[in-house]
């Protein structure tokens, strides 16, 4: 009688198992090789931003070494790295100076002011525009309100002043007429922030409003028709569809705005300055300018503009963090 054994098949264990899952998953590739497929695959793209980022590099991030000369003792013939060592000489200087409280009081009115006039007005320019349905009108608005921008700031500045000058500007003829008195209104110091706003309102709002229409126009459709079926008027479909809408917008625009409140605009405050309203239009891009050029002290100019620099950062920060928790949008969200 013979006996007859049956061999079974050993249980499939892990070994086999993970060497199936390792023949299945596909070869791992290194990051220089995806970089290069996707600059193979996307090398159009890359090629636009070569000339932005080589703006950057070398006119703003290459000369933020030189600004190591704010601590020292500058000298052109030892040059930034020769130069006496001198620690924050420079921004104690500044802080002790007289005119520094009066530097950043105008610098910072000013700049508030310009942003609290020039936020709103662009988006209420582009939900106005947004309803309009005759199209040649609406071309004609935004004609009128985006060619401003294209002007020089010179050109505008020099409107400005024969527009209102007590002789030959026809706002003096104007208010002639009801028997005001002639005013020399860049003369006046309390004349020059409402001057140097409004007209600074008109150069640039048909600008900033396209970033507005912008993004009223990727707004579902269908959001507006939703609120025409549940019987919403114009301007509650403007209140609950558009505003959200372009909120994100809004925010990023407005915390922008706000982190440069120190770095206002040197050339208009420049131009329109005079003697006389010299208490309220010097700021201190205005005091750099003649410090660093006029009186060839580079050091504490740099120190000034580096002082400026901080402060603006600090505020970007601060106001990207409120925007953040109160909205949910910020700069980097």
């Amino acid at each position: 009688m013979s006996a007859t054994f049956e061999v079974k098949p050993a249980p499939a264990g892990p070994a086999p198992r993970a060497a199936e899952k390792a023949a299945r998953k596909p070869p791992r590739t290194s990051r220089r090789t995806q970089a290069w497929r996707s600059l193979r695959r996307h090398w159009q793209l890359y090629l636009l931003i070569v000339v932005p980022l080589a703006y950057f590099v070398i006119f703003k991030y290459i000369p933020i070494s030189n600004a190591v000369i704010a601590f020292k003792d500058y000298s052109p013939i030892k040059g930034p790295w020769g130069s006496d060592w001198v620690g924050f000489k420079n921004f104690e200087l500044f802080f002790q100076n007289p005119v520094f409280w009066t530097l950043v009081k105008n610098t910072f009115f000013l700049a508030a002011y310009t942003v609290l006039a020039s936020f709103p007005i662009p988006i209420i320019l582009a939900i106005a525009l947004n309803e309009i349905r005759n199209g040649r009108f609406k071309k004609t608005v935004q004609l009128v309100t985006y060619a401003p921008y294209f002007i020089s700031t010179v050109v505008v500045v020099s409107m400005t002043i024969l527009v209102l000058s007590p002789r030959l500007g026809f706002v003096n003829d104007a208010i002639g007429l009801f028997g005001v008195p002639q005013i020399d209104f860049l003369g006046k110091p309390d004349y020059f922030r409402h001057i140097y706003v409004w007209s600074d309102v008109w150069q640039t709002t048909g600008y900033s409003a396209v970033i507005y229409l912008a993004a009223l126009s990727g707004i579902d459709p269908a959001l507006h028709e939703s609120a025409r079926i549940d019987g919403a008027s114009r301007l509650q479909r403007i209140r609950n569809v558009d505003l959200p809408g372009i909120m994100p917008t809004a925010v990023i625009i407005l915390v922008l705005g706000v982190g440069n409140i120190m770095s206002i605009g040197f050339e208009k405050a420049y131009l329109l300055q005079n003697p006389l309203n010299q208490s309220q239009s010097e700021i201190i891009a205005t005091y750099v300018y003649k410090t660093g050029l006029l009186n060839a002290d580079f050091s504490m100019a740099t120190a000034i503009g580096l002082f400026n620099s901080v402060i603006n950062l600090a505020l970007l920060l601060c106001v990207n963090f409120v925007a953040k928790r109160i909205t949910g949008n910020g700069l980097w969200s």
